[in-house]
């Protein structure tokens, strides 16, 4: 295995040359290409002042520039820091100042939204390459996420763990000379990135959409030939409710990985789409923990997330139920939060903040979460975050946000608000905290449903008791809670 990722793309330009590497809508790159463009990128980011150990941001739509610049990055020996492009003022103010990045990279169309230095795509030419020394051990990528508590943290992930978590996929997958594989999820998300990589790996093709869409996704497979894809979230759901088409069945599609199948209906999107489909389970905090073998047909429909891979270690905490993980690979921790990391790692095992039980076959089983976070389809919504965008509306004294079951999402984020004296519980005042929040946090974070309280129950430590807001039984979607207007989430 290559040591490095910049290492990794100049094996593969060297041995698959001008093989197809990533085709956009728009724009097909060998790996020659990928690796001749992202050292000159690498270059004008030296010539521009990037150094071995700062942190660059990224923040582009399912362009090229994306994985040419994660790549140029990283030969110039910086780290990325991925930027959703759905952030507004709080949340990337927030990841910008955190990671201390000393420049963004990004299109034109972005660029006069985000502050600080910033480097388009246009600007970045003429670079020479540099060989910049890289370690294995050396931190890749500050990948933000919602974490178990707080504010989205960083998670420092070494050129090892991307290596690592690909070489995992590879390895049970079996990769084939003629397999494609597809993907839809923004590159700012962690599962474009690996996937580049199982693509580097195995000289194949990877087809980057420019965004989900659930009429067009099988389609899309049908049009680029896809063999291999990752879905997630709200996306099997979504294409399950597409009208069935007599063509269903015409792709060339040999195996659906997917993190968090819908038990009941795993036969059927075997059936509907004749392709198997297999669980992965992780996090970013560390990688792929479990898998199910492509061969085990037997757990279509039983939950099963699967076994650890070659590595790894899982259990089931005998005490609480949590699943443990240790082994490799692993972040190293969490940037500027020591206590956080301290906390996550407690007793030597990373927590993972979710429940699990063992069946008898050994297979783990999903049993529901004890973070305090929302999970809407595939996004992670750290509830701390939006709380405390949803206190600075000077009409609200104080606020808790949960999760509410919800038939497509999984999750939708509930807001209880306490408003200051003077301000009154109605559809106007609603509309107002949202669009207070609405300029400040992405769109997927906001609150589908507002409740308004008199007062909150509080722990010993003065913190919100939310296991007193959502009462067994009832419908957290019914009045008195307001929904918020479809347009503004």
């Amino acid at each position: 295995m290559n040591d490095t990722i910049p290492e990794l793309m100049r094996h593969a330009a060297r041995t698959y040359g001008d093989r197809e590497f990533l085709r956009f809508p728009d724009a097909s790159l060998t790996f020659s290409d990928a690796d001749a463009r992202s050292d000159r990128l690498a270059g004008a980011l030296i010539d521009k002042g990037v150094r071995p150990g700062d942190r660059v941001a990224i923040m582009m739509d399912n362009v090229p520039g994306w994985p040419l610049s994660w790549l140029a990055i990283l030969k110039a020996g910086a780290i990325t820091v991925p930027v959703n492009v759905r952030y507004r003022a709080a949340d990337l103010e927030h990841v910008l100042r955190d990671s201390g990045a000393v420049a963004t990279i990004t299109t034109n169309e972005h660029a006069p939204h985000i502050p600080g230095t910033v480097h388009t795509l246009d600007s970045l030419s003429g670079g020479t390459a540099r060989n910049v020394p890289v370690r294995n051990d050396d931190v890749a990528n500050f990948q933000y996420t919602s974490g178990t508590t707080g504010f989205p943290k960083a998670c420092m992930l070494t050129h090892d763990y991307w290596l690592r978590t690909a070489q995992v996929v590879v390895d049970e997958i079996g990769l084939r000379d003629d397999d494609v594989f597809m993907i839809a999820q923004a590159y700012s998300y962690m599962d474009p990135q690996w996937v580049t990589l199982v693509c580097l790996m195995g000289g194949i093709p990877l087809v980057v959409l420019p965004r989900f869409s659930a009429s067009g996704f099988w389609a899309s497979a049908r049009e680029h030939g896809a063999t291999l894809t990752y879905v997630l979230g709200t996306m099997p759901l979504l294409t399950h409710k597409q009208q069935p088409r007599p063509d269903d069945r015409d792709n060339r599609m040999r195996l659906v990985l997917c993190s968090g199948i819908q038990p009941a209906l795993h036969r059927t999107f075997e059936e509907r789409w004749g392709a198997p489909w297999r669980e992965l389970y992780g996090s970013t905090e560390s990688g792929c923990d479990l898998m199910v073998p492509v061969a085990a047909g037997e757990t279509v429909g039983t939950g099963a997330m699967g076994v650890a891979p070659p590595g790894k270690e899982v259990v089931i905490d005998e005490e609480t139920g949590e699943i443990l993980i240790r082994g490799v690979p692993m972040m190293k921790g969490y940037w500027n939060h020591p206590e956080a990391t301290a906390h996550a790692f407690r007793g030597g095992w990373y927590h993972t903040g979710d429940l699990g039980v063992r069946d008898a076959h050994g297979y783990i089983r999903h049993a529901g979460r004890i973070k305090d976070m929302v999970r809407r389809g595939g996004e992670n919504i750290s509830c701390a975050e939006v709380e405390s965008v949803l206190t600075q509306h000077p009409a609200v004294l104080s606020a808790a946000l949960v999760p509410i079951p919800d038939e497509l999402f999984g999750e939708l984020p509930k807001a209880f608000v306490q408003l200051r004296p003077g301000h009154e519980a109605t559809a106007e005042t609603v509309a107002s905290v949202i669009e207070h929040a609405r300029s400040r946090l992405a769109r997927f974070k906001l609150p589908a449903y507002v409740e308004f309280v008199e007062e909150f129950s509080l722990t010993p430590s003065a913190r919100i008791e939310k296991r007193h807001l959502l009462t067994p039984g009832r419908d957290q979607r019914a009045a008195p809670a307001i929904p918020v207007d479809k347009e503004q989430t």
